[in-house]
Formats: structure tokens, sequence, C-alpha cells
């Protein structure tokens, strides 16, 4: 379940990904995502920030359940203030070891925090690049491949037309949804999102909505810094 965190009232929430709205109207349509919205509503996936602490936690995230990433996120906060390139990199293998970091994401993560203390990863140019740029932009990075570059064009940038075919959810989802024997392989997965265009972002959520529906679970919730 996702972890909880008090809400300020005030604050009006952003969801990913842009023009969610618009998308939901134009998939809507379809009698499978109508399907999706009457059983289990609209999905409201917060959208994260657009920088460093984001791009670490997907980090975090890849081969772990997101409460287990978002408690080694915790700690982290807690042991480098703030949660920036530079006192990131001052930190010990030991303090990382203790945060829950393998030795795998520790290289990792360094990598991503020298990229942006030097300048060769700049979060204000993917924030304003096309979705191929700032992809290739992403996967340049040691650790960074197609999964959490599409995990961050979706909840960091907010593009509305990825379709992030690997991910394990999406795929038991599909299958679900669309009465499949069987999860579709990636490739398959890929070739069937072409058909939502431009909204396979918006489609993908819809899966994930009713991925959590189906198992009585609500959509995860994050450190409230990593939030937009």
């Amino acid at each position: 379940m996702g972890l909880a965190i008090e809400e300020d009232p005030a604050k009006e929430l952003v969801y990913a990904p842009r023009d969610l709205d618009e998308g939901l109207r134009a998939l809507a349509g379809e009698e499978v995502f109508r399907a999706i919205l009457e059983r289990a509503g609209a999905p409201r996936f917060r959208r994260r920030r657009n920088g460093f602490a984001t791009l670490l936690h997907i980090i975090l995230e890849q081969q772990v359940s997101i409460d287990a990433a978002a408690a080694m996120h915790r700690r982290l906060a807690g042991l480098c203030r703030p949660l920036a390139p530079a006192p990131f990199l001052a930190l010990d293998d030991a303090t990382l070891r203790a945060c829950g970091f393998s030795r795998q994401k520790m290289g990792y993560a360094r990598g991503l925090a020298t990229a942006v203390a030097e300048g060769s990863l700049d979060f204000a140019r993917l924030q304003t690049a096309d979705d191929a740029i700032a992809y290739a932009d992403l996967v340049r990075l040691k650790g960074i491949g197609q999964w959490s570059a599409e995990i961050y064009l979706i909840f960091a940038l907010g593009r509305a037309d990825i379709w992030p075919a690997a991910d394990l959810g999406l795929q038991f989802s599909v299958a679900e949804c669309l009465g499949l024997d069987a999860r579709p392989a990636e490739r398959a997965l890929r070739d069937l999102g072409e058909r939502w265009r431009p909204w396979r972002s918006v489609a993908a959520c819809l899966f994930w909505q009713s991925y959590l529906h189906k198992r009585g679970r609500a959509a995860p919730i994050l450190p409230p810094e990593l939030y937009a």
C-alpha cells in the first residue's frame, strides 16, 4: 500500500501526465477504457519534480517495491541535506549501504550525481526537449535504461505519449483488461500500444489504475518532497 503523508488541503495537486483529462476524454470512447473508468475511476498519479532527487528515486525503485524505495529515500534524505549532487557525492559507501543501496545502485547514483554536477545532464533542457531528445539524454546515463527513462518522462516531465512496455504491472493489466491468455511480452505490448497514440501515457495510467483497483490498492504515495 502507499505510504501515508499529510496533504496540504489548500495545495492544488498536479497529476501526470500533462493534459490528463483531455487524454481521458479522447480514450473514453474505447470500450476497454470506458470499463476501467466506470470500474476504477480516473487515474490520479501525482506528478513528480523534475530533478536529481526524483531520478535518484527511480534508480532506487529498480527491482524493488515502490514502498521499499520510498523507505530508502527517507533514510537518505535524513542524512543528505540538501539531497543534491554535491552533498550526495560526499557520502561514503557505509552510509549508502545503511540507507539500503546495493553496490550497483551506489555506482548508478554517483554517476547520476556526477553528470548533474558537471552539467552533462541538464534538467532544464529535459523540461523543454522533445520526447526523443529527453529520452536520449536520460539513457546515456549508466543505470538509466528504457523503463527508468520512460517512467521519468511520464511522471516527472508529464509527457502524454510514452508507453513503458517493459513494466510488469502494465503487462499484467493489459492482459487482464483485454482478456489475453498471458501477459504480453515487451515487444508485443509495444506494438499494441501504437493504437493509443498520441495518448499512450494516459492509456498506461488507465491500465495501472485498473491493476491497482483489482488488488484493492490506491496509487502509491512517495515522500512529499518528490512531488511537483
